[in-house]
């Protein structure tokens, strides 16, 4: 006789395992999106290895010390020196301005400016930068005058003081006078190689400023926060029915 077959015997087979959960590849896709496209921005503002500001602060402070080290040398050199041919004042500024710049930098980036704070840093930031551009300039005009100058001086030594004038003939020509110099040598070497230095790091720390200007305009104000900012609807979100 035949097996009958038993209808309510049970399978003791083992049941097939579960798909495994497949990742979500457009929000995985989205992610290394973002992190390119940040990358690229970053790698944007770098110059030589290093980050387009904090380059521009640097630049900053580091001529704003040579301009205030060149003037002290100038003012020891011949105390009798004008304020505006020795332009410390110009100096300490630019620096000030530049330790502002480097304190900026260590603040996370607010793209819409959402705190007042860092807005009001960020805009005295700027104006401080227009501000110092116009400073260096003036500086640079200064020396570029003063090495004019002295170009033209017919210099003589009288009593531990150097006599300059612009026509040694005519009696109502201008004569200025350097005093505490060891010989007239002084004022037609070392000072007008001073002068022509600070002419020089005057001009381009203007340079700088002035990149520092453009830097904090197309960065940072291009879009200005003004109102609340509303988020709109994203692309997995369902618009809400109207009822």
């Amino acid at each position: 006789m035949g097996t009958e077959e038993k209808p309510w015997a049970v399978s003791t087979a083992p049941n097939p395992p579960a798909p495994a959960a497949q990742p979500d590849k457009p929000k995985m896709k989205n992610k290394s999106d973002k992190e390119a496209k940040a990358a690229q921005q970053e790698e944007a503002h770098k110059c030589c290895g290093c980050r387009f500001p904090l380059l521009v602060a640097v630049l900053q402070l580091a001529l704003g010390v040579s301009i205030t080290v060149v003037a002290f040398l100038m003012a020891g050199t011949c105390s009798s020196l004008l304020v505006r041919d020795t332009p410390h004042w110009a100096g300490i500024i630019v620096s000030t301005v530049a330790i502002l710049g480097l304190f900026l930098l260590c603040l996370p980036y607010q793209p819409y400016e959402k705190t007042s704070c860092q807005f009001a840093l960020k805009l005295t930031y700027f104006l401080l930068n227009t501000l110092s551009l116009i400073i260096c300039v003036m500086a640079a005009a200064f020396a570029a005058y003063h090495y004019s100058l002295i170009k033209q001086f017919m210099c003589e030594m009288a009593a531990d003081s150097c006599h300059c004038t612009l026509d040694s003939s005519d009696p109502l020509s201008r004569t200025i006078l350097y005093q505490d110099v060891a010989d007239c040598n002084t004022i037609t070497s070392t000072i007008t190689l001073f002068v022509l230095l600070q002419m020089t790091l005057n001009l381009l720390l203007a340079l700088v400023c002035l990149a520092a200007c453009f830097v904090m305009w197309k960065d940072r104000y291009q879009v200005f926060y003004v109102g609340l900012w509303h988020q709109g609807p994203t692309t997995n979100e369902k618009p809400q029915q109207k009822v």
